[in-house]
């Protein structure tokens, strides 16, 4: 689905080249987690917490977190109790990466958690190698959606589970309206103001205006081998959780 950026934006921020996008996120990164709790009134953390319990993961999973920016749902897959769940974040941002490696050896996380540079259409792994795969807030900064989702169903083991967390637009009209204008007009002034980079949150909210709807997202994955797709609206749909099941490998006929 293709939109015009809101009013007052331009097109070039919706440009989703690896290497704009992953400077970009380099320069923020600093102040990404704390402005996360900030806009997100701390409502990040239980949306992860969430996407993690609908993968029902079981002791021993290994879990691949895609655009796994500082590790934050990479650390929320370890702490639901499971044990000897193991995780790898890919990300393509090295300021990021830096600081989720930070994170993880003051948690004592790094021996569960391993972190590497990669690019989410060529993922790093081998096939049918992973349980699980999540995605937090990171699917629409991929340049190519379809090859993105593509490669987490190649990388999963038949049966294995999909959990995708990404930002979306409340349908309620007058709550649509309140959103969009907090969306669209103060938080990339906060964003500016906190991050002192221009266009990173002015890409937001363009970002999730163009980005794919629900229905044409499920579609994408349905098309790349998921079923038993599941789509829930949290926060009233600012936020959505796409969970979903690789299809099962064929019965070969005696």
């Amino acid at each position: 689905m293709t939109m015009s950026a809101p009013a007052g934006e331009r097109a070039p921020y919706l440009d989703k080249d690896p290497r704009r996008i992953a400077g970009m996120f380099d320069a923020i990164a600093h102040r990404y987690d704390q402005l996360n709790r900030l806009l997100s009134a701390g409502l990040d953390r239980r949306w992860r917490r969430v996407a993690v319990e609908a993968l029902e993961l079981r002791a021993g999973d290994r879990v691949l977190d895609v655009c796994t920016g500082t590790a934050d749902l990479a650390i929320a897959a370890t702490a639901g109790g499971t044990p000897r769940v193991t995780v790898l974040g890919i990300d393509f941002a090295v300021e990021m990466l830096q600081l989720g490696l930070g994170k993880l050896r003051a948690a004592g996380l790094d021996g569960r958690i391993r972190l590497a540079r990669g690019d989410a259409a060529r993922l790093p792994c081998g096939s049918g190698v992973m349980d699980a795969v999540t995605v937090g807030f990171g699917i629409r900064n991929v340049q190519d959606t379809a090859a993105g989702i593509a490669e987490m169903a190649r990388v999963l083991k038949p049966g294995g589970r999909l959990a995708i967390l990404e930002f979306g637009e409340p349908r309620m009209p007058g709550l649509r309206a309140l959103y969009l204008w907090y969306f669209r007009q103060v938080l990339p002034r906060i964003g500016r103001r906190l991050s002192r980079h221009t266009d990173a949150y002015a890409y937001l909210p363009a970002s999730v205006s163009a980005f794919l709807s629900p229905d044409e997202l499920a579609a994408l994955m349905s098309r790349s081998g998921f079923i038993d797709i599941r789509i829930d609206r949290l926060a009233f749909g600012v936020v959505y959780l796409y969970v979903a099941r690789k299809v099962d490998e064929p019965r070969r006929a005696d």
